[in-house]
């Protein structure tokens, strides 16, 4: 039997994930997952379970007519009954609240994902004409407060790989692992730094994907699109390294395929990836709280610094609109302004 892709196996999944989370909704929610299938992810799709799964819990728990039923029994005429001030105070609500003992909160960008969600489950019953109201789009979003968006400078770059490469810092034990994997974990830093792709996607590539003959990758974005990223020279040398080690190991079945592998041969998965980030940035001393994700701003700032062309930053980090790309290197366009004032000079001194 052929072995399924990575993104094939993730979506399975991911389907099999959601139909689950769907037994704990309302029965008419699923008429909803079906009409917005065609234009979302599996991923997506349980992001949406998720909010609207909180939404309805919360009515089970407030609302005296949803309290008395079970919330699988909640009928869709219910939607009609809800008020802009209902969900105003249900995002009120989701600020701090405990459940089976466990405190939850959500600050302004969860309450805002959640509001959104509910503003798609509304838009999509009211446009098919089953209710008559839609008073989430009367909802006004949160304002989200941004924050510094946090990247390595380029000391601190060389620092991570070197430590990486030496593995100085470990302990005995973390150095026994290492031998056997500094090689993989050094091409596996090299490319999330060199390319920006999301640790999804790096996960998610197989041996097949990279072409050294043109410098590229191939990789799903989110959303299925697939795409090639090109790399430059130390990215290339990293990669042919590891390379080598990895056609002299038999992989397990469902990984036969998989570029990077862990220790028991299977496909490394986006939780390792990060463990790993962690593991090499906690050796270096007052460097930033390091993720993948930093990575991947660490990239997007140093290209657009050398390019200052933010539609091409975000074309290579997959950004659908720019404005989220030009949103996160703000920064950097005031850095800029700034340097103006040293080039032009108006007398000779």
């Amino acid at each position: 039997m052929k072995e399924k892709a990575y993104y094939e196996n993730v979506t399975i999944k991911n389907e099999l994930r959601l139909r689950k989370m769907l037994g704990d909704l309302p029965a008419f929610c699923k008429q909803f997952f079906i009409g917005i299938e065609p234009t979302t992810s599996s991923r997506t799709r349980i992001a949406y379970a998720y909010d609207i799964g909180c939404f309805f819990d919360y009515l089970h728990r407030e609302n005296p007519i949803c309290s008395r039923m079970d919330i699988r029994e909640i009928p869709l005429s219910i939607l009609d009954e809800i008020t802009p001030m209902d969900i105003e105070e249900y995002l009120f609500y989701l600020k701090y609240y405990e459940k089976d003992g466990i405190e939850h909160t959500n600050d302004e960008r969860g309450i805002k994902r959640k509001l959104a969600s509910l503003r798609s489950f509304y838009r999509y019953f009211y446009k098919n004409e089953l209710i008559q109201n839609d008073p989430a789009v009367k909802v006004d979003m949160p304002k989200i407060h941004e924050k510094n968006i946090v990247r390595l400078d380029i000391d601190e770059v060389a620092r991570l790989l070197d430590e990486v490469e030496s593995g100085e810092s470990l302990t005995t034990r973390q150095q026994m692992y290492h031998e056997k994997t500094k090689t993989r974990d050094l091409a596996i830093m090299t490319l999330l730094l060199g390319t920006g792709i999301r640790v999804s996607e790096c996960v998610g590539l197989d041996i097949g994907d990279v072409d050294f003959r043109n410098n590229g990758i191939k990789i799903h974005r989110k959303g299925g699109a697939e795409v090639v990223v090109y790399f430059g020279d130390e990215v290339r040398a990293a990669l042919i390294n590891y390379m080598e080690e990895r056609q002299k190991i038999t992989a397990e079945d469902g990984s036969i395929n998989a570029l990077f592998l862990s220790l028991q041969n299977r496909r490394l998965n986006v939780r390792s990836v990060e463990n790993l980030v962690k593991k090499y940035s906690k050796l270096i001393t007052n460097l930033k709280h390091i993720t993948p994700h930093k990575l991947r701003s660490t990239y997007g700032t140093s290209l657009y610094r050398e390019t200052g062309d933010i539609y091409l930053v975000a074309d290579v980090l997959g950004h659908k609109d720019v404005n989220t790309t030009r949103k996160h290197y703000a920064a950097i366009d005031e850095d800029r302004r700034r340097s103006a004032a040293k080039h032009v000079k108006l007398r000779d001194v």
